[in-house]
């Protein structure tokens, strides 16, 4: 690692729901961190700026800089003009809010933005389940499904994103009615296994037992994205994160699933299901993690 443990980063995971702030090391020591609710962007932006002049003042910090893992669509083209700017989003008053230029401008460091699916497997490359992968994916099950990807340590799909959440997959045969969630494409991947979509169709995950048939269909969709993923870009590791990804039992039905769907195809020449998808090491701390990450080179 080519920074000193003694450098301090700012960085927030911009989600849908909070905007969680971290100050961290480069060694993934977590200082303080402090969660604002995303709502309006003037007063959610406010929020976090006084969060980290606050610290700055109180405990005489100087940053390195400030990463920021946002949702999106999301603008992570460093040469656009526009670069650091949420796209058209379903979030209500987002679309075209550039973090970059709001958060550079109010607290005056040099602001890296990128997607939060790149964000978290770049930490998890860094510090957690992807450590020396060459290839290696991140799958986030959460209001929406997003999946970053890296090779040799660069991004996929750059100065783009990839937007596999949409992809087609199969219906299961218990799962023929559900219209599906998506408002772009109604049944696919994320209209259909979503965290959103898991609960409209079975209630909340933390109530249902752990032989509920929606755990079964929810992996036979999670399943399919991890086989297109070992066919198209042969990762060496899969991380699969998200709040669902919280239930114990799930895991193991994800990787008996994705046995099932593969088959005898490329035995011996992809890793098995046990060591190819995994959760996240840094837990819920991916994100904020991830915010220093794409700060380190």
């Amino acid at each position: 690692m080519s920074n000193s443990n003694n450098k301090i980063y700012a960085g927030i995971d911009a989600g849908g729901t909070t905007f969680k702030c971290v100050i961290a090391t480069a060694d993934a020591q977590i200082l303080y961190s402090q969660r604002f609710p995303t709502t309006q962007p003037a007063e959610t932006i406010t929020s976090c700026v006084t969060y980290f002049k606050d610290m700055q003042q109180k405990h005489d910090l100087k940053f390195e800089g400030l990463g920021i893992a946002a949702f999106g669509p999301l603008d992570i083209d460093e040469a656009s003009d526009t670069y650091g700017s949420i796209l058209n989003t379903p979030k209500p008053y987002w679309s075209n809010v550039n973090l970059k230029k709001e958060f550079e401008e109010k607290l005056g460091l040099k602001t890296a933005v990128n997607t939060d699916v790149n964000s978290a497997i770049a930490a998890e490359l860094w510090w957690g389940a992807a450590q020396n992968c060459r290839r290696a994916a991140y799958v986030t099950i959460g209001t929406g499904i997003g999946v970053g990807l890296v090779q040799d340590g660069i991004f996929m799909g750059a100065p783009l994103h990839p937007e596999m959440g949409h992809i087609r997959v199969q219906r299961h045969s218990d799962d023929q009615d559900y219209k599906g969630y998506c408002r772009f494409h109604n049944d696919c991947l994320e209209g259909l296994a979503c965290a959103p979509a898991f609960e409209e169709r079975y209630g909340p995950a933390k109530e249902l037992p752990t032989d509920h048939k929606g755990w079964e269909i929810e992996a036979y969709y999670l399943a399919q994205i991890c086989l297109n993923l070992t066919l198209t870009f042969r990762p060496e590791r899969i991380v699969l994160g998200g709040g669902l990804m919280l239930a114990a039992q799930f895991l193991p039905k994800i990787q008996k699933q994705y046995e099932a769907l593969l088959g005898d195809y490329l035995r011996g020449n992809v890793p098995q299901a046990s060591h190819l998808i995994r959760t996240p090491l840094l837990g819920d701390n991916a994100g904020m993690l991830g915010a220093v990450a794409i700060q380190l080179e």
